[in-house]
């Protein structure tokens, strides 16, 4: 049986952005993806079936397809993240609950995307979330490295002065948890809650059952309420 680690010491605490602070199942990704999918069929002259392959290929292979595009493409990251990115926010609500949730916990509270800020600050504007975070390390920060490279969260740790044991982080994605357990965090996945149907790949839902996974909720806002009413 695994040891799940606690928040009582926490001062930290780490964010994802999509399908994180917002739920699975507005799928606002799902936008993003199909943008994808035309960039590297624009940029590849290659049929929406073989875009697709490449693009989930890269995905899985390079942490992001942009990473994959500009390895295997020579790709410019500006150029791709401003065609990808130039999406409908307008199917996220505010969140004023999760708001409430988020300043009642102890110490700094933090974004790690592989996202850029522009569209971070989008997406917590339209969340009424923009107030809550002290800072934004993005893709651009990381130096275009994603997640799950080991190296992009040593450099959020340093640009931040984290300190991994005293944090925690709230993750989509089972495989971005488990650099941050190897270096002592606290972990937490955050699952569809069942109620509508989500676009994504299977993998992109294992690993509720990793020993690298402390956390598994379906409601953070519930979750994070919790944490401060303790």
């Amino acid at each position: 049986m695994k040891t799940t680690r606690a928040f009582g010491h926490i001062d930290t605490w780490v964010f994802d952005l999509d399908n994180t602070l917002y739920p699975h199942h507005v799928n606002l990704w799902q936008q993003v993806d199909a943008r994808i999918g035309e960039f590297v069929r624009g940029w590849l002259n290659v049929s929406p079936e073989e875009a697709r392959r490449i693009q989930k290929d890269y995905y899985l292979r390079y942490g992001t397809t942009m990473r994959g595009m500009m390895t295997e493409h020579g790709v410019r990251a500006d150029d791709y993240l401003a065609y990808v990115h130039g999406i409908d926010h307008s199917p996220l609500e505010p969140n004023p609950a999760m708001g409430a949730a988020i300043a009642k916990l102890p110490g700094r509270k933090l974004i790690l995307t592989n996202g850029s800020t522009d569209h971070v600050d989008k997406v917590l504007a339209r969340l009424g979330l923009a107030t809550h975070f002290d800072a934004v390390f993005d893709i651009i920060a990381a130096e275009l490295e994603p997640k799950p490279a080991p190296q992009t969260y040593q450099k959020f740790l340093d640009t931040h002065q984290v300190d991994p044991l005293r944090s925690a982080m709230f993750e989509d994605l089972a495989r971005n948890l488990v650099v941050p357990h190897q270096l002592g965090m606290t972990t937490v996945l955050v699952v569809p809650d069942g109620s509508k149907e989500v676009v994504r790949e299977d993998w992109e839902l294992e690993g509720r059952d990793a020993a690298y996974v402390d956390h598994v909720t379906d409601d953070l806002t519930g979750f994070l309420a919790g944490l401060g009413a303790g």
